[in-house]
């Protein structure tokens, strides 16, 4: 005797070897034994034998007409022997039985499942509402299977054009132009990015990795929505002195300028104003609220996208021939030896005479000339007394690093600035500490520096960036030490050498400066009472938030400036056609082109003193994972010094092209990028808007 039974939602046939009470030991033709309960077996038949039985059964249940066979059916329930005699004309055999079972059991969408052997036909409208819905499925696939065939032809169908950046970076998953490219890219064994830019989806590297960033950071767009700018106040005193700014010719957010005005008998009055959008913009107003889901202007090579409005800009900014609002911090020096006998902020408009451009004077204002009082340039008096007040600034510095511990700045770094026209690059060499940039930064500090301390001396918290005070947990050593924290209390940065640094000087590009500067001018304004009329109180439960969500945006920020300061590195390899390069050797695997600040790990080079040149030669790059082949071909033997400083910078953007490398080839799980959240070690501001205010410990210029 043989039975055809069900066994986990599969109907077999085997042979009966016994029966015991209500269970069966059946053996199945590969050998194997089951035992059956007895109300799983839907058929005892003797012939024929259980494999000819499934064969023959499968093969008639594909010419059974269900839809026939749902009328023969009727609206109530039944068991498939009674459906038998109806559909075949009397009571079925085995083979007919067994095919009657597979044909039901297969389609669900005709007949519901009872129960072991049982049905019931599905309602009339439910089964037109399924077919309809299978119909369309199949059309669908049809559909998604010549979307296949066209991307495998590396042509995008036309119904996925509109659709390619969110594909990549916000994809529905259940959409058939998602399943469509995941099987292409499956096919084809080529990332949904490669495939792209094949297709011509994405024009070029650099616009996928733009779009990768804004897709994360900026969903809503770039834009800013249609708001009323805030009017300027016309009851502010009139500063009487004529003020210079010194920024970058890319620079248009201009937020820090100078003056200097002899007091007679050896005094010197330097002021430091600071454009005062926080005269216009209130806690919680709409402007605010921009600025804060922001939190900062974001750089990149030949283009940024600003924190605030334009409009807002153009009429805070310190332009030339113009009369801004601005928070000025006046400190009288004694010239004898540049010390501060006193310092005063004042909340003021301040004419401004000249925006003073690096590309005009780094090669006039040098340390020759400035020695020899040589060169003819705009300012030159003002400029000669502030640089020799920043040196003296600079070796307090010094000298209170030192009380910390630290070790000595470096002070032959080189910086890049970037220039992009037209999709050509210009990568510009400047030397770290030039005159210029150490008068910006030293005076930058003081300031950041002093308005920490007065919000710290008046009790109002602040937002402050602290160096060195207390790694966190593993992160012991020289880069635990290093590390930059944010708090809302004033606390010593052992980098930079002072006892507090509150970020107060680039309000119109950096949130935590607007802040800041509400904090300061309520000390100004209000003395003893500011800790009840500030617009942040202490342990104000939202400076906290601020804190995370700037931290979290800032990092964000620089990671992406960083990836395309690396992508601008490649494409200039290519406009220069540069094959054989001079690198330096920062530590082990890890060389930085001399000519170029790219980064290039070169694992199982051999072991190589650091701070010696070497000769490159680039094998390939890719501009889409960022990365670069290279090989040994000399070593040149120069030495160059190389700080610890340089060396985490270094380390840090090989950890970020290795990222890369797996990150922008990937079909996004769920529409997110990632981004490193690693930050560098130091804290002055850059005189270049291309830079990235990363935390050097050789302070910047703003």
């Amino acid at each position: 005797m043989n039975l055809f039974f069900e066994e986990s939602g599969d109907f077999k046939a085997g042979s009966m070897m016994s029966q015991a009470g209500e269970a069966y030991q059946v053996e199945l033709a590969s050998g194997k034994r089951s035992k059956i309960k007895a109300k799983d077996v839907l058929l005892q038949f003797a012939a024929p034998d259980p494999v000819t039985l499934i064969e023959q059964a499968r093969a008639a249940a594909a010419d059974i007409d269900l839809e026939f066979l749902w009328e023969v059916a009727g609206q109530e329930e039944f068991g498939f022997a009674e459906l038998g005699a109806e559909y075949f004309g009397h009571a079925p055999q085995p083979v007919e039985a067994a095919s009657l079972i597979f044909a039901l059991h297969s389609a669900p969408v005709y007949f519901y499942k009872k129960g072991r052997g049982r049905y019931k036909a599905a309602p009339e409208a439910s089964l037109k509402a399924a077919l309809a819905g299978i119909e369309k499925k199949k059309q669908q696939l049809l559909i998604q299977a010549g979307y296949v065939e066209e991307l495998k032809q590396h042509r995008l169908p036309e119904t996925m054009k509109p659709l390619a950046l969110q594909l990549l970076f916000k994809p529905d998953k259940n959409t058939i132009e998602y399943k469509a490219l995941a099987e292409a890219c499956d096919a084809l064994q080529m990332s949904a990015s490669r495939l792209m830019l094949a297709t011509g989806g994405i024009r070029s590297p650099k616009e996928l990795h733009l779009a990768k960033f804004y897709f994360e950071h900026f969903p809503k767009g770039l834009g800013f929505p249609a708001i009323t700018i805030p009017a300027l106040p016309t009851d502010l005193p009139v500063a009487d002195v004529q003020a210079f700014s010194i920024d970058d010719v890319t620079t248009t957010e201009i937020d820090d300028a100078f003056s200097v005005v002899d007091l007679g008998d050896g005094k010197l009055r330097v002021g430091i104003h600071i454009a005062a959008p926080a005269l216009g913009v209130a806690r919680g107003d709409a402007i605010d609220q921009l600025a804060r889901a922001r939190m900062s202007t974001v750089y990149m090579p030949g283009d940024k996208i600003t924190m605030l409005p334009d409009e807002l800009v153009d009429t805070y900014t310190l332009g030339a021939g113009q009369t801004r609002p601005a928070l000025s911090l006046y400190a009288t020096l004694d010239t004898a030896d540049w010390a501060v006998i006193s310092t005063e902020t004042k909340v003021e408009a301040v004419p401004m005479a000249s925006n003073l451009r690096h590309n005009d004077l780094d090669a006039l204002v040098t340390e020759e000339n400035l020695a020899n009082d040589a060169g003819d340039y705009p300012h030159k008096a003002e400029i000669a007394q502030i640089w020799k007040w920043a040196l003296v600034l600079e070796q307090g510095r010094m000298a209170k690093r030192e009380s910390f511990g630290m070790k000595p700045e470096q002070t032959n770094r080189v910086d890049f600035n970037f220039y992009v026209e037209d999709d050509v690059v210009s990568i510009v060499r400047r030397k770290r500490g030039a005159p210029l940039d150490k008068m910006v930064a030293e005076l930058m500090i003081f300031a950041n520096s002093t308005w920490g301390k007065l919000m710290a001396d008046h009790g109002i918290p602040g937002i402050y960036r602290a160096q060195g005070v207390a790694g966190g947990r593993g992160q012991g050593g020289w880069a635990g030490r290093m590390q930059v924290r944010m708090l809302t209390h004033a606390a010593p940065h052992q980098g930079l050498g002072v006892d507090q640094y509150a970020w107060s000087t680039s309000p119109l590009r950096r949130y935590t400066d607007l802040v800041n500067q509400w904090q300061i001018i309520a000390c100004v304004q209000h003395g003893v009472t500011a800790p009840l009329v500030a617009p942040f109180k202490p342990k104000d439960a939202d400076l906290f938030a601020i804190v995370s969500g700037f931290d979290a945006a800032y990092s964000a920020y620089n990671d992406f400036q960083t990836n395309m300061e690396r992508y601008w590195c490649l494409r200039w390899l290519e406009q220069e056609q540069a094959r054989q390069v001079d690198a330096v050797v920062l530590k082990d695997e890890i060389l930085r082109l001399v000519e170029i600040p790219l980064v290039i790990r070169l694992p199982g080079m051999p072991q190589t003193a650091r701070g010696a040149q070497v000769r490159l030669d680039i094998l390939r790059w890719d501009e889409v994972d960022l990365s670069v082949e290279a090989r040994i071909l000399e070593v040149l033997g120069t030495v160059t010094e190389i700080g610890e400083d340089e060396v985490l910078e270094a380390e840090m953007d090989a950890e970020l092209e290795n990222a890369l490398e797996h990150a922008v080839d990937a079909l996004p799980d769920d529409g997110s990028a990632a981004n490193g959240n690693q930050e560098a070690v130091s804290d002055a501001d850059s005189s270049s808007n291309n830079s990235s205010d990363s935390d050097n410990i050789q302070p910047q210029a703003e």
